[in-house]
Formats: structure tokens, C-alpha cells, sequence
């Protein structure tokens, strides 16, 4: 006898009716849950906004008249330092002896470096950004830990790139670095009367170029007010060494203070026509008194190479 078909069960009536009522009732239970997480990230995000509306409407709408400049672009400084109380707050944080600012302020210096190794610095950065790039307005290149902006994101360009590497820096090109660095660190030593070998680097260490490209990810939008001992807790010093001009390089881009009543900018100057020196250095505390931020910039790209000097781990010094 051939064998006989058997078809599938056949479903008893009315459980399709049953089972829209399962869903129906699966997604009541979920409505709910949905429009809290709604309702919560909205909260989230509307608290967010009311914190960081009144420190971006100084830093971005401060060009009202009443930013003082401290340093002009037709200005060549040997040495400015500008003594401000520390912060309370300034209390709460781990001190060193011998590294731990005894004093707070704000330092700018034409003298750090000589034109020959601003060009050289400014080559090494423009070797290894031009690997990547961001797809927003703010580029990193961080020869320490490889970091380097590409696209939307960061890559390790020594894993990324491999031996190409080699064929990119030479070993002169960190040499430099690691002078620059050094002439960087005693600057910041002399200005706060401690002593350089207290003087550890932290990270990051990097260099940015900066153009106007809109933002696409949260790390390109350079212009936010910011405490750097806030936001990363290891940083003691600051510094920030231009390799372009203001208004001949870039417009907008402004290095801003931002204090009560008025702001305090320094405009960024790279060349030095008169002694041969270039690279203008703004360094200070972050004591909790440096709340800063960056201009837009409108115009055209500027470089910078930012370096965070403090006392600590052996590992992060290079």
C-alpha cells in the first residue's frame, strides 16, 4: 500500500484571532516602556542643553565688544604671564609636590622654538594628517598613542598603515618632536617657577588642524567651553603651539578665556619676521579659573600642536 500524506494540523478556529490578541496585548506592555525611555532621553537631553547653552553662548557669541586681547597677531612677545587667583576647586584634586602649580595664570611666548623647526614641526604634521583626515571641521594626529582622524572616525596609523610608516617619518622627525617637546616643557617651568624635571607629559599629545567644514561626529565641535583639569583630571599645564597666522592663514579660531564681564583672547601667530622665531606658545593652570574655548573658524585651515604637561606616570612620558 503506498504510503498516505498526512497534512499539517489544522489549527483549531479562532487562533489567529488570538494570537493578534497576544500582540496587541505584548505591545501594551511595551508602550508604556517605550515612552518612558522617550520621555527619558528627551529629559536627558533637554538637561544637557540647559547646561551647556550658557558656556556656549559665552564662548560663541562672545564677539560682542568686550573680549580683551592679550596677545595681538602684529605683537612679538618674548614673554607675557598673567597671574589670576586659583580656584577653590582646584582643592579637591591630587597634589605632587614640586609639579602641583603654586601659583595660576596664563603664560604666551613668541620664543619657543626658531622658524626653521616651526616649518619642520609643521611639515611632520602635515605628513601624517594627510594619511586621513576628518570628514569634519577638526582633524587629530597623535604621534604617541597613533591616533589619527579618518572619515568619522580614529584609526592607530601604525597598525593601520604598517611599514608604511617608515617611508612617512623618519627618525629625524621624532627627534624633533621630542626636542620641541622638551623646549615646551622647560618654557612652562620657567613660567611657573617649578622645576622642569617635575614636569612629566600625560596624554593626549597631538596635532589638530582646524578648518570650516562642518561637524559631523561630537569631536569636531573644537568650540565648546571647557576646564582641561575637568575634562581629563591628569592635565596640570596646558600648552598649545601655533604653526599658523590669524588672518593670514585662518579667520575665526581665536584662543578665548573666557572670565566674568569680559573674555580674554590671544590671537595666534606663527611667524616672526623680525628675530626669526616662530610658533607662538599660550600656556597656563587648569586650576578651574582656564574655562576656555575656540572660535569657529569661517575662513582658512589653521594647525596647532597641543601638549598637556603634569606630573605623572612614567608611561606617559616620551
Amino acid at each position: 500500500m503506498a504510503p498516505q500524506r498526512r497534512g499539517a494540523p489544522k489549527a483549531p478556529e479562532g487562533s489567529g484571532a488570538a494570537e493578534r490578541r497576544r500582540q496587541s496585548s505584548a505591545k501594551s506592555v511595551r508602550a508604556p516602556r517605550e515612552v518612558q525611555r522617550k520621555w527619558l532621553k528627551t529629559t536627558i537631553l533637554g538637561a544637557c542643553a540647559v547646561l551647556a547653552g550658557p558656556l556656549l553662548w559665552s564662548c560663541l557669541g562672545g564677539d560682542d565688544g568686550v573680549t580683551e586681547v592679550l596677545a595681538h597677531r602684529g605683537e612679538i612677545l618674548p614673554g607675557r604671564f598673567i597671574e589670576v587667583p586659583c580656584s577653590e576647586d582646584y582643592d579637591s584634586h591630587r597634589r605632587f609636590e614640586g609639579c602641583s602649580p603654586r601659583k595660576c595664570g596664563r603664560g604666551i611666548t613668541d620664543t619657543v622654538i626658531t622658524r626653521d623647526e616651526a616649518q619642520r614641526i609643521r611639515s611632520i604634521a602635515e605628513k601624517g594628517l594627510s594619511l586621513g583626515g576628518s570628514d569634519g571641521g577638526a582633524s587629530i594626529l597623535d604621534l604617541h598613542s597613533g591616533a589619527l582622524s579618518v572619515g568619522k572616525h580614529f584609526v592607530n596609523l601604525y597598525r593601520y598603515f604598517g611599514d608604511k610608516i617608515q617611508t612617512v617619518f623618519s627618525e629625524e622627525d621624532f627627534q624633533l618632536y621630542r626636542d620641541v617637546r622638551r623646549k615646551v616643557q622647560l618654557t612652562i617651568a620657567q613660567a611657573f617657577g617649578i622645576s622642569e624635571s617635575s614636569l612629566y607629559l600625560t596624554k593626549p599629545t597631538f596635532f589638530s588642524r582646524i578648518n570650516s567644514t562642518q561637524a559631523r561626529t561630537a569631536h569636531d565641535e573644537y568650540w565648546h567651553a571647557h576646564v582641561d583639569k575637568v575634562t581629563y583630571g591628569s592635565f596640570d599645564y596646558t600648552s598649545l603651539l601655533y604653526l599658523s597666522d590669524y588672518l593670514d592663514d585662518f579667520g575665526g579660531g581665536r584662543f578665548v578665556f573666557m572670565e566674568e564681564g569680559a573674555n580674554k583672547t590671544v590671537e595666534p601667530r606663527a611667524l616672526q619676521q623680525f628675530n626669526g622665531l616662530r610658533g607662538r606658545d599660550v600656556s597656563g593652570t587648569k586650576a578651574g579659573v582656564t574655562c576656555h574655548c575656540f572660535r569657529e573658524a569661517p575662513l582658512r585651515p589653521k594647525r596647532k600642536r597641543t601638549q598637556r604637561i603634569t606630573k605623572t606616570d612614567f608611561s606617559h612620558f616620551w
